[in-house]
């Protein structure tokens, strides 16, 4: 017979089929006169308790799918906050602040201070644990401690410790005991390290390797970074000579206009020019003659004549100006940017700046540029439809 409190205090489980050795006191139930064993101790026979527990511990919590290998996370390389969940007055924690240090001394350390055996042992590493992540800017976590026997190491064999690594927000690396202490803390932590000291080692980059590290990729980003400038002056000084050879022909259509208005105003000036003087002319064979009738008349004919010729005037330099709206007009036509202010594009070839007249002069995945009025835009061709009616 074995009381409640005395089963509560059994490190595995009991099954049908067990054997176990047993310690105890001898009794008589007098109502029956039967013998019984009042249990005090049991374990079971062949391999210990613990061993036992363990065993169908990690069997219950595997079934949970607890130490799958897909939910265990990698650990970040370039963390900036180390938490250490162990005794404070062990050696594991000062082996581990020592690698720490060499590694990579600007790392921020916080040490999670617990007892690591003994009653009471599995409660505190599990609410260390729960406290880090509360922090809220630990990047890893480290629990372990040194070497023990089963019995010393048994704490993290406790399944509320299990639980609580599973939990954790933050990779945890565990590192209890020596290489060949295996403990249930190390199935659910993310990373089993096989001493504290190689814990501190996986989860730290070598400083001046980092920073080696980081000249090289300073080093190929400013190479890149010249290049492209390189190429984007090229693209400028031709989009600049290409700009330059547009104002040249915009000149040239500027000066016809300039002609064309200078023309005009001759023709007009001529126009003007000899019609004072048949009025010149007139007005002298009026007065030549002298006949008063005849200058009446003459003078009659004056504001006709001045009429007509204000109308040929007014025809003449109506024709101009049309003539000049005309050559503005073309002026404006020709010119590539009046083209895309209406809305058009031209398309170059990325490599080439070849402009791209067909569709069969490109190909699908090709990189093409399109000068807008405004701006380009950089496209990738994902179709080539060629029209069959062309």
């Amino acid at each position: 017979m074995i009381f409640k409190s005395t089963a509560l205090r059994l490190r595995f489980g009991l099954e049908d089929g067990l054997h176990v050795i047993v310690r105890g006191r001898v009794t008589v139930y007098e109502l029956r006169g039967e013998y019984q064993i009042i249990l005090e101790h049991m374990e079971p026979k062949g391999r210990g308790a613990l061993q036992l527990a363990f065993e169908q511990l990690k069997n219950r919590l595997a079934a949970e799918g607890l130490f799958d290998q897909d939910r265990k996370r990698p650990l970040p390389a370039f963390p900036r906050t180390i938490g250490i969940v162990t005794s404070p007055a062990g050696a594991a924690v000062q082996d581990i602040i020592a690698v720490l240090h060499r590694r990579c001394p600007i790392l921020e350390i916080i040490i999670a201070p617990v007892q690591v055996q003994g009653d009471g042992a599995a409660a505190q590493i599990a609410s260390a644990i729960r406290s880090l992540n509360e922090l809220g800017h630990v990047d890893v976590i480290i629990v372990g401690r040194g070497g023990g026997s089963l019995e010393d190491l048994w704490s993290f064999n406790e399944e509320l410790v299990v639980r609580a690594i599973v939990a954790s927000r933050i990779p945890v690396v565990s590192a209890v005991g020596h290489e060949t202490d295996v403990t249930l803390a190390d199935f659910a932590a993310d990373m089993r390290a096989p001493t504290p000291s190689a814990a501190a080692e996986a989860v730290t980059p070598v400083l001046s390797e980092v920073v080696e590290h980081l000249g090289e990729l300073s080093t190929r980003c400013g190479q890149a970074m010249s290049w492209r400038c390189g190429e984007e002056r090229q693209r400028l000084d031709l989009a600049l000579a290409h700009l330059a050879n547009t104002r040249f022909r915009i000149l040239e259509e500027a000066q016809r206009v300039d002609g064309a208005v200078v023309q005009m105003r001759q023709a007009v000036q001529g126009v003007l020019r000899r019609g004072w003087e048949k009025v010149h002319s007139f007005k002298h064979e009026l007065v030549s003659r002298s006949p008063e009738p005849h200058v009446r008349h003459g003078m009659t004919l004056v504001p006709q004549l001045l009429s007509r010729l204000e109308g040929v005037m007014r025809y003449t330099l109506n024709r101009r100006k049309q003539a000049a709206r005309s050559c503005l007009t073309s002026l404006n036509n020709l010119s590539p940017l009046g083209i895309l202010d209406r809305g058009y594009s031209i398309v170059e070839t990325v490599s080439t700046h070849q402009v791209i007249r067909d569709a069969s002069q490109v190909s699908a995945g090709q990189e093409v540029v399109a000068r807008l009025a405004k701006g380009q835009l950089r496209c990738t061709v994902e179709e080539v439809m060629t029209d069959p009616s062309v």
